[in-house]
C-alpha cells in the first residue's frame, strides 16, 4: 500500500485539517502517494463504470486470502478518493470487504456531504464495483 496511512491515522489526519480546502489538498496528496506497480493498469477490464473521470482499479487475490489493490485516475481528487478506498480495504479478505461498512468511515471523514454529486456518485460506483468483483473470489 506504499506510504498510505492506516484507517485510524487517515481519520486523525483529516481532523487536523482546518477546513475543506486543506482536506481536498490532503486527498490530492493521498492520490500522489498511491503506487501503481502495474504498467498495464489502464486496461478495459480494470475500468470502473459510473465515474465521471476515468478510473481503473485492479484487484489481485494474495496467497493469504487478502486482496491487493492497484488503481489510477486521470483526476487528482479522484485518485485521492481511490487511495482512501484502498486504505479502508487494506489487508482485508474478499468476505471482509463485502462486510465492511465504508459509509461509517466516509461519515467520520465527512466525505459524502462535501463531495460534488458527480464525485459522490463515482465513489459509490467504485465501492459497488469492488464489492461485486470480490464476491466472485469467495
Amino acid at each position: 500500500m506504499g506510504n498510505l496511512p492506516e484507517k485510524e491515522k487517515l481519520v486523525c489526519n483529516f481532523n487536523r485539517c482546518a477546513n475543506w480546502e486543506e482536506k481536498y489538498l490532503y486527498i490530492i496528496e493521498l492520490g500522489e502517494m498511491l503506487s501503481v506497480s502495474s504498467k498495464n493498469i489502464r486496461q478495459t477490464e480494470n475500468i470502473i463504470f459510473g465515474c465521471q473521470s476515468d478510473v481503473w482499479i485492479k484487484m489481485t487475490l494474495q496467497n493469504d486470502g487478502t486482496i491487493f489493490f492497484e488503481g489510477d485516475s486521470d483526476a487528482a481528487i479522484v485518485k485521492g478518493l481511490i487511495a482512501i478506498v484502498f486504505i479502508l480495504y487494506h489487508n482485508l479478505t474478499a468476505a471482509q470487504i463485502v462486510e465492511l461498512d465504508v459509509h461509517y468511515w466516509f461519515d467520520m471523514l465527512s466525505l459524502t456531504q462535501h463531495l460534488t454529486p458527480s464525485r459522490s456518485h463515482g465513489l459509490e460506483a467504485m465501492i459497488h464495483s469492488i464489492r461485486h468483483n470480490v464476491q466472485s473470489l469467495f
